[in-house]
């Protein structure tokens, strides 16, 4: 796959993108999937649907939150590590910004009624992200009987059963049928971008990634190293990202005392509202723990601890992911396997994207139609995001 190309982008430009995402990317992780694909697919073109694909689907195998790994693999394959740095950073920066800033005692916007309508609007544009990504990969990576068959046993399957295990298991299911249901003469496209980074260095950051997760469960005396332990525990003990982290971070800072449950639902209310990956709640979390350092040192430590794990993997199983995909029962078993992301993005298109988000006629209006402007009218992402957070704010005037 890799050539003898290096990353053409700079990490500022990767930062001015991604944080501009960073500001915009409401809806969870499987809407952040949707702008990623959007931004860097569509528009950009700084990867193609399989490459983009096979992504999605990698970090979706590993611990820690899919989107955020994404988009940090994206930054990657466009610039280099720095490259993928300075997308985290972009892509992680806004959202704990302003959670630590609703620790400190400004979360009032949510309280009026345009405040909470704006927000209402931005969940809705979200699900119009959702929806021209699953159509755009559904045409793209099922474009035959045997793909869209497991791309609609794995929507169906998540449907009924929607789970972290449950989607591992019906991607490596969905791997499996391919190798027997997909084989054929044709091969994947040659990737012109070259992944910078070694089988080397990949065993280094895997190696780093279980010694510190080692390490992590060594009980600490209050202090920073123990809140570093705490949340690089939660980050790494966690599959499919987002909401299934709650329970971890609860046990990691509830149960010793650190943060009060109440403390605990009202920083979880807040990360709801604010755009980018769920992860950043850890910044929250940090600021107000009961331990030192708290502030803005512990939201550092706690947001940095978190997502660590989630890179170290990644970096760590992406050059075996490479070399990987060139062999034919491989790329037999990745056809199957992208036809597996497509169905749990179409799932997830339902629960929790739409269910959480249209509660009326006036709410799919809005949604039909910011995906009529994203679909047909070719709008600027950024542009239907203001439509419909105006929108919404007009619904939800003031009491």
């Amino acid at each position: 796959m890799p050539s003898d190309r290096p990353p053409t982008g700079s990490p500022f430009e990767i930062l001015r993108v991604f944080l501009r995402l960073g500001c915009t990317a409401f809806g969870g992780p499987v809407a952040h999937l949707g702008y990623f694909r959007t931004e860097f697919v569509e528009r950009r073109k700084w990867l193609t649907e399989q490459a983009y694909a096979d992504l999605v689907a990698l970090s979706q195998f590993l611990p820690g939150p899919a989107s955020s790994q994404t988009g940090f693999g994206i930054g990657l394959i466009r610039g280099g590590l720095a490259g993928g740095i300075a997308a985290w950073i972009g892509f992680t920066l806004p959202s704990a910004a302003l959670l630590v800033a609703f620790a400190y005692g400004a979360g009032g916007i949510a309280a009026t009624g345009a405040g909470a309508g704006m927000l209402h609007g931005l969940k809705l544009v979200a699900v119009a992200i959702v929806a021209q990504a699953v159509l755009g990969m559904a045409r793209s990576l099922c474009p035959d009987r045997p793909r869209a068959t497991i791309a609609t046993a794995t929507l169906v399957t998540m449907l009924l059963a929607p789970g972290s295990l449950f989607q591992i298991g019906t991607i490596i299911a969905g791997g499996m049928a391919g190798w027997f249901l997909c084989r054929g003469p044709d091969t994947l496209p040659a990737d012109t971008l070259l992944l910078p980074l070694s089988r080397r260095a990949g065993m280094g950051c895997m190696a780093v990634f279980l010694g510190l997760l080692a390490f992590a469960f060594i009980p600490m005396l209050p202090g920073p190293v123990a809140l570093f332990d705490a949340f690089y525990r939660s980050g790494a003990l966690v599959f499919g990202g987002g909401h299934v982290v709650l329970p971890l971070l609860r046990d990691a800072v509830v149960t010793p005392g650190w943060v009060s449950d109440n403390a605990f639902l009202a920083g979880y209310g807040a990360a709801q509202a604010v755009p980018g990956p769920l992860f950043t709640f850890a910044a929250y979390l940090g600021t107000i723990a009961g331990i030192a350092p708290g502030g803005l040192a512990g939201a550092a430590i706690a947001t940095g601890a978190i997502f660590l794990p989630g890179i170290l993997c990644l970096l760590g199983a992406l050059p075996f992911w490479h070399d990987l995909r060139g062999r034919p029962g491989a790329q037999a078993a990745m056809r199957g396997t992208n036809a597996a992301v497509v169905g749990l993005l179409g799932a997830a298109l339902y629960n929790p994207v739409w269910t959480s988000a249209v509660h009326g006629a006036a709410d799919c209006a809005v949604v039909v139609t910011a995906f009529v402007l994203l679909l047909v009218w070719r709008a600027p992402p950024l542009l239907v995001v203001l439509l419909s957070a105006l929108t919404g704010a007009v619904m939800h005037p003031p009491a």
